[in-house]
């Protein structure tokens, strides 16, 4: 599925649009580059969850953790991890596993620790203020 944001308006629809193509799917991963957009469209997908809470760039924690309206959900970026121990250290099979929403922020730091399946969202810039989504289910 391709969805095209000419406008950061566009976003909530796609939000909206992403949710309903990932159905039960829990793990989402994001892929762009620096400054793509992973994380402005990962806030919106957030409210669009019900997360109330101002929902922030993980960084420096590596995971920040929001209640949703039906589950938490955890929000990773795993930019500044320098190894997999860090991501064993976090404990992060208690989150990959659980029954809570997994957004994930550079997932090819921690690739041989993704589940068999996840939604791939890849942000794609387009223009000045535009992005291509191409969403897939792996």
């Amino acid at each position: 599925m391709k969805i095209e944001v000419n406008h950061l308006a566009d976003l909530d629809q796609a939000a909206i649009d992403v949710l309903a193509f990932a159905a039960d799917e829990r793990i989402f991963i994001f892929e762009g580059e620096m400054g793509a957009g992973k994380t402005t469209f990962i806030k919106v997908l957030a409210r669009a969850l019900g997360v109330t809470e101002v929902v922030s760039s993980p960084t420096f924690s590596i995971v920040n953790e929001y209640e949703g309206k039906e589950r938490n959900i955890y929000h990773f970026d795993f930019y500044r991890i320098k190894n997999l121990q860090e991501a064993y250290d976090i404990g992060y099979e208690e989150y990959f596993y659980s029954d809570h929403i997994c957004l994930i922020e550079w997932p090819e730091r921690v690739q041989e620790l993704l589940p068999d399946h996840y939604l791939k969202i890849e942000i794609t810039v387009s223009g000045e203020n535009e992005r291509l989504l191409s969403i897939s289910k792996i």
